[in-house]
């Protein structure tokens, strides 16, 4: 643990009422993550989550992003949090001068994380649509005429953070599919139907006591919803190309994921929301082994297994997440 980071912490409890100044409190940086600076803080008065916007991204590739993003992810999780009280952590305060905040640790015998469960082949336990139900609810809320979009008025800080090292970059690097891909990003940088939360993976889903907690905003802006589903289905069919033995009960999740999430479209109709998630879905699996930040559990076979699959669907889509699933099901079993 940095020097930098310790006395961060130390200032950000202690601004926050969390600890008395010059109190001694306990770091224990968290791993994982490549956007922030994560840790534990244990004081008198509770553990803590503390959180700090990185200025440049731990990846391979140059990822920069302006760190007031922090502002844009604490008013995420305020308002899941009144939305959903049990689907987000507790916050407790936020630092403009040091752009970090703290939160409620999420532990215990019945936490776990949905990637690691996913990962490991245990079988489903109905986590999809638990996410699918709460995007739609959090999606919904947030159309309503009067939600107040003050504090989500940030699309260039998506492009940031998404557009430009998802999709602008992948573009560059498939010039066949460039102007596709381009579009896509173009769409998504000019809607603001709904919140986006910007980076709905199992990665950042704890699951407590069967209800999942959403971490992770920083990305969170107005937006297309299409982008938060997208998002999510890309790791479950990820992983269903990566594990072949659990490959069905994956697909049967991203389509549990989309069932219970249209019951709540009320801004448009399902259809076309379901339309342009399928368009943007390949674009982003391809995205996630070409473009700035690949997934870690795919070996080159399993990289181009994905370009096979989503290449072809980027240039003709599929009508409908269940005709997607088809296809990606057809190919694999001649893989």
């Amino acid at each position: 643990m940095s020097q930098d980071l310790a006395e961060r912490c130390a200032e950000l409890v202690a601004e926050l009422g969390l600890a008395n100044p010059g109190t001694d409190v306990r770091i224990r940086p968290l791993t994982g993550g490549v956007a922030s600076d994560i840790a534990v803080v244990e004081t008198e008065q509770r553990d803590v989550v503390v959180k700090f916007a990185l200025a440049k991204l731990k990846v391979a590739e140059d990822w920069f992003a302006p760190v007031h993003r922090n502002r844009a992810e604490y008013a995420w999780l305020k308002f899941a949090h009144d939305t959903c009280p049990a689907n987000a952590p507790k916050i407790f305060g936020r630092s403009e001068a040091l752009q970090g905040f703290a939160m409620e640790l999420l532990k215990g015998e019945h936490v776990y994380l949905w990637k690691d469960r996913l990962l490991s082949g245990a079988a489903p336990d109905g986590e999809a649509a638990k996410v699918g139900g709460l995007l739609g609810r959090l999606h919904a809320v947030s159309s309503r005429t009067d939600f107040d979009r003050s504090a989500f008025r940030n699309r260039d800080d998506f492009h940031a953070l998404r557009l430009e090292p998802y999709l602008s970059f992948t573009a560059g690097r498939h010039p066949d599919l460039a102007m596709r891909i381009n579009g896509l990003a173009e769409a998504l940088h000019g809607s603001d139907q709904v919140l986006v939360h910007g980076d709905v993976s199992p990665k950042n889903i704890l699951v407590r006591d069967g209800t999942p907690i959403l971490l992770d905003a920083e990305c969170a802006t107005m937006g297309d919803a299409s982008f938060d589903l997208a998002f999510c289905l890309n790791h479950l069919v990820l992983k269903a190309l990566h594990m072949p033995t659990n490959r069905d009960a994956l697909c049967a999740e991203a389509q549990s994921l989309w069932n219970a999430y249209a019951p709540h479209v009320c801004w448009e109709a399902a259809a076309d929301l379901e339309a342009r998630t399928v368009a943007l879905l390949p674009a982003l699996m391809l995205a996630r082994v070409d473009g700035k930040s690949p997934v870690e559990y795919l070996d080159e076979t399993g990289r181009r297994r994905v370009r096979t699959l989503s290449r072809p669907l980027i240039a003709e889509p599929a009508a409908t997440i269940s005709d997607f699933i088809d296809i990606l099901k057809k190919q694999a079993r001649h893989q």
